[in-house]
């Protein structure tokens, strides 16, 4: 049972990733009538979903019982101010970071987000070294070298075909790269200080998601209020909403729930695999359906390598066996 529910987890991962990469590109590039949806509206959207999700893990997980579930959000939540308010650094990090990727897959084809946006796991490690005093083997300290170089390959400049030269020039390589190394930082930082938080406290993943939550929708209340304002006030918060949208704000709003379901039932080595897949079917689907990607042998050899650096990171090796003695 644990196996299917590992492989499960990662078939989800992979799906879910790539098709909100897609979709959420897709839906910043499709010309339509009338006003786009705002970014900074899905991002509240998206935290709103996610609370409503978690609260019914944590109904279900106390037998189904509202009395209880009232109890647990007071006592958890309400009567330890200070437990809530440590989630607000967090979460008004990944509040920024999920804003910014938007601008970056409005900038930049789904691949080169996709294999760029593997910086995090560089970010992560150096922040887990530096918060945590977490040890790297010479493994991963490898692989990320190598994932770096591999970054520096798919952004190396090239000059691309006329067709594809025209389609780019809708929106800013610079600005999208620029988002993409901006939330990778915050990833990494906001990532360890949650796994710090977590490894401090006894509290539920689901309740410590409901709190980044809470304070998520308030941050991206004020975003949508300084940004679009104006916007809001002239169209409404749900201005340009059509069925696509709100696919992207779910599948955004469920990342959260499957990344920590791969926690608790992948490796390392398999967490690797759901994300190569991914890169993988983001270039195929990229270029053959999106058409806004011309793959070049440069971009396929920084793939390859962060591909690698991805699987290596997750290497884990093992002692050797102790020789029999005679």
């Amino acid at each position: 049972m644990t196996l299917k529910l590992k492989y499960l987890s990662l078939g989800i991962l992979v799906f879910q990733t790539t098709s909100l990469v897609l979709t959420m590109r897709y839906s910043r590039t499709l010309n339509e009538e009338g006003p786009r949806y705002l970014a900074s509206s899905a991002v509240v959207v998206a935290e709103v979903m996610k609370i409503a999700a978690c609260i019914l893990l944590v109904f279900k997980a106390n037998g189904c019982s509202f009395g209880a579930l009232r109890r647990v959000l007071q006592d958890e939540i309400l009567h330890k101010p200070m437990e809530t308010l440590k989630l607000a650094i967090p979460s008004g990090i990944y509040t920024l970071q999920n804003n910014l990727l938007y601008v970056a897959l409005s900038n930049l084809d789904a691949a080169t987000y996709q294999v760029t946006y593997q910086l995090k796991i560089l970010t992560t490690a150096l922040f887990s070294v530096s918060m945590l005093g977490k040890k790297l083997s010479l493994y991963q300290w490898l692989s990320l070298l190598v994932l770096m170089v591999g970054v520096a390959f798919v952004q190396w400049p090239t000059d691309p075909p006329a067709k594809a030269q025209k389609d780019l020039s809708a929106g800013s390589q610079v600005v999208g790269l620029m988002a993409v190394l901006v939330a990778c930082f915050s990833s990494g930082f906001a990532g360890v200080y949650f796994e710090k938080i977590l490894k401090e406290t006894k509290q539920s993943v689901w309740i410590r998601n409901i709190q980044l939550g809470l304070f998520g929708a308030v941050f991206g209340l004020m975003g949508v209020y300084v940004y679009d304002g104006e916007r809001v006030r002239e169209h409404g918060l749900f201005q340009g909403y059509n069925m696509l949208t709100w696919v992207v704000v779910s599948l955004q709003a469920l990342g959260g729930l499957v990344i920590a379901a791969v926690i608790k039932y992948a490796d390392n080595i398999l967490k690797g695999f759901a994300t190569s897949l991914s890169i993988i079917l983001s270039t195929l689907i990229s270029y053959f359906w999106l058409q806004d990607f011309v793959p070049t042998s440069v971009f396929f050899f920084g793939a390859v390598l962060v591909i690698a650096a991805t699987f290596l990171y997750g290497y884990e090796r093992k002692p050797m066996a102790n020789p029999v003695k005679a």
